[in-house]
């Protein structure tokens, strides 16, 4: 492959032009999927208008049973001994809608929920009207219930009211869905976790039984050792290196070094990239960080087609935090696999790759699996001759991604923005090799929520409306003082993590106690196991495991008293 095909990163010029319009537009702004850049939230401010104060709207939600927000307006002294808070009256806005429909925006009553994007607006819009709740559409009211944006940015935090709101994405969630954040928080975790002794806990993952060997462009020291790496070694040695952008996501950016020729072409670009930085006269924006990961060539395939596997991450709540598993489904590319193919769709599997496809029209249902689907196709084609257990994706399979999962949030777990409010849904990609090793190929923030193929039809909208009926439960119950578990709105989802705690002792001391009692697969999962306890997997992540030990009632979970 020639680097002029292989080596294709963002232009500088691109990168001044975006920063020319983010600038205009006041703030920075992020694409589905691509985790945004700092953000803080900065409490619950006051706002100055010109010449005067002007004073936050009232309480807009009590907390009764049998309902999720009802209203009350406050006209004195709160229940806690608060000041009175004076309601300002809601203008009517001149907004239109994409159609370009004047829009009127609601006043009175709520409770309001605020939708920024398009990114699963149906979904969640029909979820909320369906409950008798009002959309609004401008973004800086702040009397909304819930406010669900697919970009970030630190004005949406500056008035969250702890406790009283429901804001999707937790602000500082780079730290785990980006490339660069995800792996500087796994290597700090195994750093500390390597000094500390737990005695009989429970054994972590070193990060190279599940992360491809990967480096950092942007440290100097990581960059140079990776070029030093490639000298010397012909092209009949060197190994395949994926090249991706750390802030881009559905591709984007996205090069393979499969030569010498790739690998010098690269290097020159990062050097001019660095010298323009370093000539900058304006150095507000860094440069594209990127990061190199060895490309597994050998990956398990579905009737010749490369694929990888999306599922979810479910931060319900911070404050304690409460964290879920669930299966998502699996996405292949339209052309059968071909290592060598300069064609970044034969590699790629997410569906914005796959569209640029001609056959996609025609193909497109082929390009998505369900969990179902992928767990029949495995114990047919390989379960005799890999000596696999039976439904080893729903039992074996799923439970290395929730010990991979877990040990990814408890890298993060001291970091994360903990506000009462905050929720938090991530899409964790994995890839299968041939050898039935599960990889970690990375998490996303926002994840997408389109239905443009039936597969998806059926699974993202049960996956978002199981999302917001677990987030408002434990909201409610915990407002209202009561015990978290069992949760009625729990179906598909699978408890990974909560607690309170940020200790490393305590989060081992609840998986423990919680080993026995966690659903290993939800319910749809269970039929064909004939009452049987499905395989679980081992700690050295291999295929034969041994059964679940039997499960305990819910009243010995630790949140339930």
């Amino acid at each position: 492959m020639s680097s002029k095909c292989s080596v294709d990163p963002c232009s500088y010029g691109q990168d001044a032009a975006e920063t020319r319009l983010e600038k205009k537009r006041g703030q920075e702004k992020e694409e589905t999927e691509v985790p945004c850049g700092n953000s803080r939230p900065a409490g619950s401010l006051r706002k100055q208008g010109p010449g005067r104060e002007q004073t936050l709207p009232p309480e807009t939600q009590t907390w009764k049973e049998g309902q999720t927000f009802s209203h009350s307006p406050v006209d004195q002294e709160s229940q806690s001994g608060g000041p009175c808070v004076v309601a300002q009256p809601l203008q009517r806005s001149k907004l239109k809608d994409l159609s370009g429909r004047q829009i009127e925006e609601p006043r009175g009553p709520g409770p309001f929920y605020f939708f920024g994007g398009t990114n699963g607006a149906k979904i969640v819009s029909n979820y909320c009207e369906s409950r008798g709740w009002k959309r609004i559409y401008n973004k800086d009211r702040e009397d909304f219930n819930l406010k669900w944006c697919e970009t970030k940015s630190p004005a949406q935090y500056s008035n969250f009211r702890e406790g009283k709101q429901l804001m999707y994405q937790i602000p500082n969630n780079k730290v785990l869905t980006t490339k660069i954040g995800l792996l500087s928080s796994l290597q700090q975790y195994e750093r500390v976790s390597s000094r500390v002794s737990h005695g009989q806990a429970l054994r972590r993952l070193k990060m190279e039984e599940f992360i491809p060997t990967t480096l950092r462009m942007d440290v100097r020291e990581e960059r140079e050792a990776f070029f030093a790496r490639q000298e010397g070694v012909s092209n009949n040695e060197s190994r395949m290196w994926i090249c991706k952008p750390t802030g881009l996501n559905q591709g984007r950016g996205i090069f393979l070094l499969k030569s010498k020729e790739d690998i010098a072409a690269f290097r020159l670009k990062l050097k001019h990239m660095e010298d323009r930085q370093f000539n900058r006269k304006m150095r507000y924006r860094q440069p594209q960080a990127y990061i190199v990961q060895h490309y597994i060539k050998n990956p398990l395939l579905l009737k010749g087609k490369k694929f990888d596997v999306r599922s979810y991450l479910l931060i319900a709540c911070t404050a304690p935090y409460v964290v879920f598993f669930r299966h998502g489904y699996v996405r292949l590319t339209c052309d059968l696999y071909d290592p060598t193919s300069k064609n970044l769709s034969a590699h790629l599997t997410n569906q914005y790759m796959q569209k640029k496809n001609p056959l996609y029209s025609q193909l497109k249902e082929d390009t998505v699996w369900s969990m179902e689907s992928f767990n029949a196709y495995v114990n047919d084609r390989f379960q005799v001759a890999k000596d696999l257990p039976r439904d080893w994706v729903l039992g074996a399979f799923a439970k290395r991604m929730q010990q991979i999962m877990s040990q990814c949030f408890l890298a993060v777990k001291s970091k994360l923005d903990c506000r009462l409010g905050f929720f938090d849904l991530i899409g964790c990609d994995f890839l299968v090799d041939e050898d039935f090793k599960v990889w970690l190929l990375e998490m996303n923030c926002n994840p997408a929520l389109h239905t443009n193929c039936e597969v998806l039809k059926e699974v993202i909208p049960s996956v978002v409306v199981e999302t917001l009926d677990l987030t408002l439960e434990i909201f409610k119950k915990i407002h209202g003082r009561q015990k978290i578990f069992p949760l009625v709105s729990q179906r598909e989802f699978v408890l990974l993590y909560s607690g309170f705690s940020t200790t490393e002792k305590s989060s081992i001391e609840f998986q423990k106690n919680t080993k026995d009692v966690q659903k290993t697969e939800p319910r749809r999962f269970m039929c064909g196991t004939e009452g049987k306890s499905v395989p679980s997997a081992s700690p050295d992540n291999s295929a034969n495991d041994s059964a679940l030990p039997k499960r305990r009632s819910r009243s010995e979970w630790p949140l339930s008293h």
